[in-house]
């Protein structure tokens, strides 16, 4: 058996800048500001490791960040459901081939680990009725740092499946540093896509096991895996 732990946001979808627009209205009407965005990068963080970063960052104490983090969370996800606008987003080329694909395997297993709240990330994939393929994943409900997220899919994939899975036997697929670094901190290979934010210098310098364009490109790949493990 194998397990593919997708993220969602520059691997599956774009949404263009209306999510930023409204997860930092979320951030003024919560905490008074949005703090200081020069330099920031939102690629590869959990939703509210973002927002501790940037309420921190701005001189609002750790533990009101903290205390307001489930106003936070309640707003954003209520406000994204209804404003999310289909017509700014785009699905990523060749997602749902390959899902569809992968979805006939029998010795298969897809998951999500994504820094986004589950609400989030169910919203995104909603709006192309891409949840179908994703029964279960871990998300940034589950920790503040991507690499806490992990040990959380590992865990929902044993519940769903039966199955416990080692790092030799899941594959990562995402398309920032951040997710690297996740895989690299369990010992588990990374397959790294261009299609987000990061460059593919960048990504092979963080130790992405395989770096492609996009997922076309990198089908064969992921099915060798699936097939034979992660050898490179």
């Amino acid at each position: 058996m194998r397990l593919i732990l997708f993220d969602i946001d520059g691997t599956l979808l774009r949404c263009g800048r209306q999510v930023a627009e409204v997860f930092l209205s979320c951030l003024r009407e919560v905490y008074g500001t949005v703090g200081d965005l020069e330099g920031y990068s939102f690629a590869g963080r959990t939703d509210p490791g973002i927002v501790l970063d940037l309420m921190t960052a701005a001189g609002v104490e750790q533990e009101s960040v903290v205390a307001g983090l489930p106003r936070m969370r309640r707003l954003y996800l209520d406000r994204l459901e209804q404003s999310l606008d289909l017509s700014e987003m785009r699905l990523l080329p060749g997602v749902i081939r390959l899902l569809e694909n992968l979805e006939t395997q029998g010795e298969i297993t897809l998951g999500l680990l994504t820094g986004n709240w589950q609400g989030g990330a169910r919203t995104k994939l909603g709006r192309f009725g891409l949840n179908r393929f994703f029964s279960f994943g871990a998300f940034g409900d589950d920790g503040f740092v991507r690499q806490d997220l992990l040990p959380q899919a590992w865990s929902r994939a044993r519940q769903e499946t039966g199955c416990s899975f080692d790092r030799e036997e899941t594959l990562l697929v995402g398309d920032s540093v951040l997710d690297v670094d996740c895989g690299r901190a369990h010992g588990a290979p990374v397959l790294a896509v261009t299609t987000g934010s990061t460059t593919a210098e960048d990504l092979a310098a963080a130790g992405a096991h395989w770096v492609f364009p996009n997922l076309p490109a990198a089908t064969e790949r992921i099915l060798a895996f699936m097939a034979r493990g992660p050898k490179r």
